[in-house]
């Protein structure tokens, strides 16, 4: 049976082993000032650096096997979608839980220039809520249509998450990289209007003046190994990938220590309830930065 990494609260491979030491090894992974000041007025921060190129080359190695779905530990995760598109001629992998699975994507949730980021974002420990693979295949990749992520995590309160976006390709305007509407982050919570169909579907949902906001978003272009973090009420989504190569991204949504659920329900498929009102921790929402 494969072994379950979500009983593993700490790296379980040698994925981390290059990270620097010294008096002040955190000092590398910090943002400025300035940094944190455009986040929180355009909600979102890009082209921070999380991934060296032999980190890059091992998670594409480890996603290329996760991408075959008979694949050993199929079993553990929450979503998995060869094509949540209903277009065939236009893909769109998207996956929930590669951390249960993979070593390296298990011990990425403890990369400190992942978690140092985070924590001065969320301004204080960050849980881990749960991770996403997005590839969009050479010449015929799909699109993730406009949306707010807390639209979908509204079971869990108060609002105090954090999403952080990882290129493991070079992310384009050709290939499908991702687009905000920068200051979005400011609008009330809207409506799900569908992840990977009508990128306009979201239009129903918005006033004229937001509209147009639409009619100028920003591409956050990346190099493999950058990423971008964003506020859980930012607008955001990206087109197809028309190009002659893919794009991969490895995603890591985090909540701030003490958040907790407000749903009955299994927060997450295949795990035990949290009941509302208690925190989220325990095997599947470990601690992953202790600010």
């Amino acid at each position: 049976m494969t072994h379950d990494f979500s009983t593993d609260h700490q790296p379980v491979s040698t994925f981390l082993s290059r990270d620097p030491h010294g008096e002040d090894p955190d000092a590398a992974f910090r943002l400025s000032d300035e940094q944190i000041a455009f986040f929180h007025e355009n909600g979102y921060v890009s082209g921070i650096r999380i991934l060296s190129d032999d980190q890059i080359e091992q998670l594409r190695s480890e996603l290329s096997a996760l991408l075959d779905p008979q694949h050993d530990g199929r079993e553990l995760w929450h979503e998995y979608h060869s094509n949540e598109s209903a277009d065939p001629n236009r893909v769109l992998f998207h996956a929930l839980g590669a951390w249960r699975v993979s070593p390296g994507f298990h011990d990425l949730l403890w990369h400190r220039a992942f978690g140092i980021p985070a924590s001065q974002l969320l301004g204080g420990s960050v849980r881990f809520w749960h991770d996403q693979l997005f590839c969009k295949p050479a010449e015929h990749g799909g699109v993730v249509a406009w949306h707010q992520d807390y639209s979908y995590w509204t079971r869990t309160q108060p609002m105090a998450h954090l999403t952080c976006w990882i290129g493991l390709d070079d992310a384009t305007s050709r290939n499908g990289c991702l687009q905000y509407i920068p200051g979005s982050h400011q609008w009330n919570l809207l409506p799900i209007t569908g992840l990977a169909g009508d990128m306009n579907a979201i239009q129903e949902a918005l006033s004229p003046e937001q509209w147009e906001r639409f009619q100028h978003p920003v591409a956050i272009e990346l190099k493999a190994g950058e990423a971008s973090f964003h506020h859980p009420l930012m607008v955001h989504g990206s087109y197809e990938n028309s190009t002659s190569s893919p794009r991969r991204a490895a995603v890591i949504n985090v909540i701030r220590d003490g958040v907790t659920s407000a749903s009955v329900d299994p927060l997450l498929q295949g795990i035990p309830a949290v009941p509302p009102g208690q925190p989220l921790g325990g095997q599947f929402f470990p601690l992953l930065h202790n600010a």
